[in-house]
């Protein structure tokens, strides 16, 4: 039989060639699967939609003796997640292929979430770049390596929007905004799919984007909490990211734990079916999270079989971990709960993504250990992941221009995440060696040189409590905490300092605190960090505030009192020397925040592109009587979507329109020069909005509508130009129709969303 299915495969593979080649292909896998699925028993096709986690005790050579080795021999299987070694995957799948009666393979996938052993900047910290080149290269590094490695499907990417900094889950987003997030959600699918997504080469893995749908507006940024929102809302706001994907090409779309409307997304037809297929033509699999089906009965919608069924039917293809349709699927089948139909539009979706991953060809053809040699920790791409990670950071503040240091001289390193390799690479890391990242003092003594004299001290624990450190390092990132009061590691860092020329603090979050289930309802520095900083600043001397942070933070003291701030966020292996080269000059900050930072937890949520009230604020930052805004503090974030400083100026020229009046049919030019008016060479993200003056419905103060990165030599000068047509002007209407509708509009270009200049058109 399997001799069969090898020719079967290499018969389609011949007919995929010629001028008709796509085509061709798609004709070959309907008769391959076709072929297939008529051998297959009722019970081997509920095995393909069986998705379970590796056991953690598979060791090479072994994996016959391990716990899913009876299951994969019987074709219960049909994948696993989270297994790493090209020898392990090879030994299970081999257990699928020889040991099966059809020798089906085994998909295997990974939470390849910011690259693989290469790890690049948390995907917020990416989006912060404004760099889809840079985005879609660091995907295609983490497919590389992740390929090499026997893995051919990640759980990736993130595309929820969220407005919300308390829920942690931010870390691994693309923010605030559907349309930057739309921008690298699409790179991300392209850079691990490639442009093809009907055939996988083998250096490319099949995306999954996630969590379908709505899971960042979690109510009170409560993980897998309750959402509800207006239809309206989900169109416009949170649906354009996954959508991104879908138009990229994704392979695999993820459910989300969150209900949509009452109904459980793993559960909710509307949302798999009605909109994710017959609306926008998803044809693809979809998996749920883990053990999202088993999950529902806690919603109360039902027992195991009821909720597997209900999956089922919705559209649900896959059970990640809730054992619900191997378990139960063949019983509901016999009772007339699903039927054999719906069973098979699943499998079918399943062994597809085996065919254009070309595992029925080989099913070896992601375990080559030569690749894996040659790929994975490859020098070059921890070149490019440290150039990246410079790129997102984001200079929030630096009085009388202190950054970047001089070299030469004394600087303090003070911190519990000074000396912390393992919190380096960030949250959703699995694959990452946590023993190779430098830490923030080796990197600053390897890049400064030995003229450079680099001191260090503690200074502090993570916070006082030592239970809440404990869950926020996690994940064998343990910061050991310091058995010395906290008065004496205090007073040992500002003997430290004062013995220096100047104080680099690193502090923030551990890379735990932030991500899956790290739900925040303070999102300060953590209290013990808090007192450290103050104590330095009180010696007088300069202080860099080296921000650590998976998510926006509210940082109104330190705005008020630290000189510079550099937020690296969670910047991946190569973080230690990246930010090394940003504090020392030898690369500029080039990040711009892609979420508001709140100034306290009471704003939110606070995010640029909100409407007005029927009593909107007279001026964002002073309280008015009668107005929408608050007695103590002002409506406006402490630093807004977009913002991040340089090491040099950017000065803007009017905005000028190739006309005032645009056709339906027609497109207009806005451009502006935009000058470098430092004295150094630097990279400009300039921003373009529109606001839609009336609309049918209310509409946003503004919404992001494209964005260039601009570099500049000092002095230099460049007229910067977008172009305007009615498809960026629409949005879903009060019947969910997409229209753009004629009217006053303005556009506005800038270096954020709260400096730009303005100019007004209308469409006709």
């Amino acid at each position: 039989m399997k001799r069969i299915l090898t020719l079967l495969v290499a018969a389609a593979a011949l007919a995929g060639c010629g001028r008709n080649a796509g085509a061709d292909r798609d004709a070959a896998m309907d008769r391959f699967v076709d072929e297939l699925m008529a051998r297959m028993t009722v019970d081997e096709k509920i095995g393909q939609l069986n998705l379970l986690a590796a056991p953690g005790d598979i060791v090479t050579g072994e994996a016959q003796n391990s716990d899913v080795a009876g299951p994969i021999s019987r074709g219960e299987v049909g994948g696993l997640f989270n297994l790493k070694g090209v020898d392990k995957i090879r030994d299970i799948q081999r257990l699928a292929v020889e040991k099966s009666r059809l020798g089906i393979p085994l998909i295997f996938g990974m939470d390849v979430i910011h690259g693989y052993e290469t790890t690049f900047p948390i995907p917020l910290a990416l989006t912060a770049t404004w760099d889809t080149a840079a985005m879609r290269e660091a995907a295609r590094i983490a497919a590389r390596e992740a390929s090499a490695s026997g893995i051919c499907w990640t759980f990736s990417p993130m595309a929820d929007i969220s407005r919300d900094p308390r829920w942690g889950r931010v870390a691994e987003g693309v923010g605030e905004d559907p349309y930057l997030g739309a921008e690298m959600v699409r790179a991300m699918v392209y850079g691990y799919q490639g442009a093809d997504p009907s055939h996988y080469a083998t250096d490319e893995i099949m995306a999954c984007v996630k969590h379908f749908a709505l899971y960042g507006a979690s109510e009170a940024g409560r993980d897998y909490n309750t959402v509800d929102m207006s239809r309206q809302r989900m169109y416009n706001d949170y649906f354009p990211t996954y959508r991104a994907a879908v138009d990229a090409g994704v392979g695999s779309v993820m459910a989300s734990f969150n209900e949509i409307d009452g109904v459980p997304a793993t559960a909710n037809r509307w949302l798999l079916t009605d909109v994710l297929r017959d609306q926008w033509g998803f044809d693809g699999l979809v998996v749920s999270d883990y053990s999202g089906i088993m999950e529902m009965t806690a919603h109360g919608i039902g027992d195991l079989p009821e909720v597997s069924a209900r999956a089922l039917r919705a559209g649900n293809d896959m059970d990640m971990m809730s054992f619900g349709y191997i378990g139960t699927l063949r019983a509901s089948l016999d009772a007339g709960l699903v039927t054999e139909a719906e069973i098979d539009r699943a499998c079918r979706l399943v062994l597809e993504a085996k065919y254009k991953l070309g595992l029925f060809d080989d099913p070896y053809r992601y375990c080559d250990a030569e690749r894996t040699a040659r790929e994975v920790f490859a020098p070059e791409h921890r070149a490019r992941a440290r150039q990246i990670a410079a790129e997102s950071f984001v200079l929030l503040k630096n009085e009388n221009d202190l950054l970047p240091l001089r070299r030469g001289g004394v600087i303090a390193v003070v911190g519990p995440l000074a000396a912390s390799r393992e919190n380096m690479p960030g949250t959703w890391s699995v694959a990452t060696d946590l023993r190779a990242p430098s830490t923030l003092v080796e990197g600053l003594r390897a890049v400064a040189g030995g003229a450079t004299k680099v001191v260090y001290a503690r200074g502090s624990n993570v916070c006082h409590d030592g239970a809440l450190e404990r869950a926020a390092t996690t994940f064998g990132r343990d910061i050991p905490r310091d058995g010395r009061s906290d008065r004496a590691m205090i007073d040992e860092a500002v003997r430290v300092a004062r013995s220096a020329d100047v104080v680099v603090a690193a502090l923030g979050e551990p890379s735990e605190m932030s991500g899956e289930s790290s739900s925040r309802t303070d999102l300060g520095i953590p209290d013990a960090q808090r007192e450290l900083l103050e104590a330095l600043v009180a010696t007088g001397k300069p202080v860099v505030l080296v921000l650590f942070a998976g998510r926006p933070m509210t940082l109104s003291w330190e705005a008020a009192h630290v000189p510079a701030i550099l937020n690296v966020w969670f910047g991946g292996t190569e973080a230690a020397e990246a930010i090394a080269d940003v504090l020392l000059g030898d690369a500029s900050p080039g990040g711009r925040l892609p979420s508001s930072f709140p100034r306290n937890v009471g704003q939110i949520p606070v995010y640029y592109n909100h409407k007005n009230t029927g009593r909107p604020a007279a001026d964002a930052d002073w309280f008015a009587k009668f107005r929408s805004n608050y007695l103590d503090v002002p409506n406006s974030p402490l630093y807004p979507f977009g913002y991040g400083l340089t090491y040099t100026t950017f000065e803007y020229g009017e905005v000028s329109l190739s006309s005032d009046r645009l056709a339906r049919d027609g497109a207009i030019t806005a451009t502006v020069r935009v000058t470098n008016t430092g004295a150094r060479d630097g990279v400009e993200v300039v921003q373009l909005y529109t606001r839609d003056r009336v609309g049918s419905v209310t509409r946003p103060v503004q919404e992001l509508k494209g964005f260039r990165r601009v570099p500049l030599r000092a002095g230099e000068s460049a007229d910067v130009s977008f172009t305007i047509t009615p498809d960026m002007l629409r949005f879903y209407n009060a019947e969910l129709a997409y229209v753009a509708e004629p009217g006053e509009f303005d556009v506005m270009i800038g270096g954020s969303s709260d400096w730009t200049r303005s100019v007004g058109f209308t469409l006709e």
